[in-house]
């Protein structure tokens, strides 16, 4: 945690008891219950490599050894079932947000992410990412980190800068989507994987179910827009989330959107990349002429002139294309 954040109001550790593997349901007991306003530490753990064999094994193989492998990552793979037929991510939560009802706005303001452990993975391979054809054999890259640089360790010649990112946060899915598999992001968030959402970025939820029923997971220490190969690297994380309800004031909002200090970022999503593109300049559209009190007209010039578009997803069967708008274009309230 940076010196600057302040000390929560709960922390939530990931043990079999408060994690959900593959799977986000609606109707899951909360294993935390909180106030609008309140902050949260949550100590996640990432999935690779429990989809593959006990981490202490997999790791061993990399030269970490055993105490490096935090115990409750060893205990979700031992104790938890991974849900047939849905994703590999192991999410915590939900976390119960009082008087949050369906068509509320449920505001996740990320204060700080921190990071578990010195390592993480890169791991692709035949039919991974948008190459499927690519590989002919898996390819899983261990790689350390130098946390006093904030560089990942790519390489004797390569260093890439750190920047760590939750790739799932989400509500509960409508009951009528639930439980809803952890790879395609939906309305509700999900496997956003939007690299955006660091430390001082705001995340916008549409609320379906009473309490909200948060969910966190997919700890990613830096990724490219696409997530090209499949993963980033993937990482255990503990990010501290402050919480915010806006009441009835989601009629409007048809998905996840986002805010850091110098964009706005709406967010399109389909299963069809051109279609995918369409949504995100839609809401572009309509959030400019909602907040900026555009008309039509100006509101598709200006996001022809100045919203740069982007591929956020592309590779969990549900692409995401974010349009990201210059908080600088809005010069007066006048």
């Amino acid at each position: 945690m940076n010196a600057t954040t302040p000390p929560a109001d709960a922390l939530l550790r990931s043990n079999p008891g408060t994690v959900v593997w593959g799977s986000i349901p609606s109707d899951k007991p909360p294993v935390l219950r909180i106030r609008s306003g309140q902050t949260v530490r949550i100590e996640t753990v990432s999935h690779q490599p429990l989809t593959r064999q006990d981490p202490v094994s997999f790791f061993a193989a990399a030269g970490i050894a055993a105490n490096e492998v935090l115990p409750e990552a060893i205990a979700i793979h031992r104790d938890v079932k991974r849900a047939e037929g849905m994703g590999a991510h192991i999410l915590t939560g939900p976390i119960f947000v009082e008087d949050a009802e369906p068509g509320d706005i449920l505001e996740v303001r990320i204060l700080d992410v921190a990071f578990r452990v010195p390592y993480g993975i890169n791991s692709t391979g035949p039919g991974g990412g948008v190459l499927p054809e690519l590989l002919e054999a898996p390819a899983a890259s261990i790689l350390r980190l130098d946390l006093n640089r904030n560089v990942a360790l790519f390489s004797d010649a390569i260093e890439v800068p750190l920047a760590p990112f939750m790739g799932i946060m989400a509500v509960a899915p409508p009951p009528e989507h639930a439980p809803a598999s952890t790879k395609p992001p939906g309305a509700w968030g999900g496997n956003l994987d939007f690299r955006h959402l660091v430390a001082g970025a705001t995340l916008y939820l549409p609320v379906f179910n009473a309490g909200a029923l948060f969910y966190t997971g997919d700890g990613h220490g830096v990724q490219g827009d696409g997530e090209v190969d499949g993963t980033a690297i993937e990482i255990s994380l503990a990010p501290t989330l402050q919480f915010f309800l806006h009441k009835s004031a989601g009629a409007a909002m048809k998905g996840p959107r986002a805010e850091d200090a110098t964009h706005h970022y709406v967010m399109g999503l389909d299963e069809d990349l051109n279609l995918a593109l369409k949504h995100a300049v839609r809401e572009a559209v309509d959030f400019m002429q909602r907040e900026w009190r555009l008309t039509a007209a100006e509101a598709y010039a200006l996001a022809s002139l100045k919203v740069d578009f982007r591929i956020g997803e592309a590779v969990n069967v549900v692409k995401m294309v974010y349009g990201a708008i210059p908080k600088a274009l809005w010069v007066s309230d006048g």
